[in-house]
């Protein structure tokens, strides 16, 4: 079981930006793909970012260029830097990863969500 906690999320004024970050109870070496998606009001979950185990990143295009996605194997974090912000970002940001389980196969698993919102 991983358990994923954010944090960082907040209210900016569009341009400002934020840095959000991921806690894994389990070591994140272990973890084949990290992520972060989000939800807006009346909308459906989109994936933002992800990062795999070898380093490679994936954005929705409408980030692109002004997000970045990072991990820290170390210390079991993903990070979400969050610069040019616009309102259109404002969401629930929620976290994830997924780990192969011998058992299961592929797991999903989702962090409680962080809010930011973007508006001046």
């Amino acid at each position: 079981q991983v358990q994923l906690v954010e944090s960082g999320g907040g209210l900016v004024q569009p341009g400002e930006s934020l840095r959000l970050s991921c806690a894994a109870s389990a070591s994140i070496f272990s973890i084949s793909t990290m992520g972060w998606y989000r939800q807006a009001p009346g909308k459906q979950r989109e994936l933002v970012a992800a990062i795999t185990s070898g380093g490679s990143t994936n954005y929705v295009d409408s980030v692109n260029g002004r997000f970045t996605i990072s991990r820290d194997n170390a210390k079991n974090t993903v990070s979400l830097q969050m610069n040019s912000l616009k309102p259109e970002d404002t969401a629930v940001y929620y976290c994830n990863a997924d780990r192969y389980s011998t058992l299961l196969g592929w797991v999903r698993y989702w962090g409680q969500g962080t809010q930011v919102t973007v508006s001046s």
